[in-house]
């Protein structure tokens, strides 16, 4: 479990943001995450991934600082980008995890701008990114080459689907279709799982196929 946001105490350090549990429900470990954190996964090892916001990035942890970082579940920061990524990060949208390989969806703010998918695969450190063929989508999956993304409709019960598929290296909308929800669609909603995207509207979690 993780809250978005953090402050700095009197002594200097972090407040804690995250909490590990165990299966029963148990706080085994708690500790930061950085600050401003509007995109969150888990992958199969238990390390936590972030895309952080604006207020993160340019708000002193150090961390947050690059606009994307792994952690474990200590609160360790076990990965930052390091000039991989193909723009300066603003804001994260959302994240899903495929077999053993996480995907943060952010955008950026430089003058060119554009919305991006990176592939983080952990047990490598290999870090690969694509323009996203959808702008600040709040829910992603992705299998193989395919691809899901959703974008809310502020405050209705709708939401815009829209699915894509690599092809040579560049990702194309194939389908785009307006959904009917059972509540209405908030933000930071949705998350991938294995191809699988997961949506909540009102009290109902919807399950997107890839």
């Amino acid at each position: 479990m993780a809250e978005g946001r953090t402050f700095r105490e009197e002594s200097g350090s972090w407040e804690p943001n995250a909490v590990v549990c165990t299966l029963e429900g148990q706080q085994e470990v708690a500790f930061c995450v950085g600050d401003d954190v509007p995109a969150l996964v888990t992958d199969r090892n238990g390390s936590i991934w972030v895309a952080y916001g604006d207020e993160g990035i340019y708000g002193g942890h150090p961390e947050s600082a690059g606009g994307l970082a792994g952690w474990n579940t200590t609160g360790r920061a076990i990965w930052t980008p390091e000039g991989r990524l193909p723009d300066a990060p603003l804001e994260g949208c959302t994240a899903a995890t495929e077999d053993d390989r996480v995907w943060l969806v952010w955008y950026s703010g430089s003058n060119r701008g554009g919305t991006f998918l990176t592939r983080i695969t952990p047990s490598t450190g290999e870090v690969t990114s694509w323009p996203s063929p959808v702008r600040d989508p709040d829910g992603f999956a992705v299998r193989g080459r395919r691809a899901v993304f959703t974008r809310r409709v502020h405050n209705r019960r709708s939401t815009e689907v829209v699915r894509a598929e690599l092809v040579d290296d560049t990702w194309n909308v194939t389908e785009r279709c307006k959904m009917r929800v059972p509540g209405r669609v908030v933000m930071r909603c949705g998350q991938g799982r294995d191809g699988f995207l997961w949506l909540r509207a009102g009290d109902t979690w919807l399950r997107i196929e890839v």
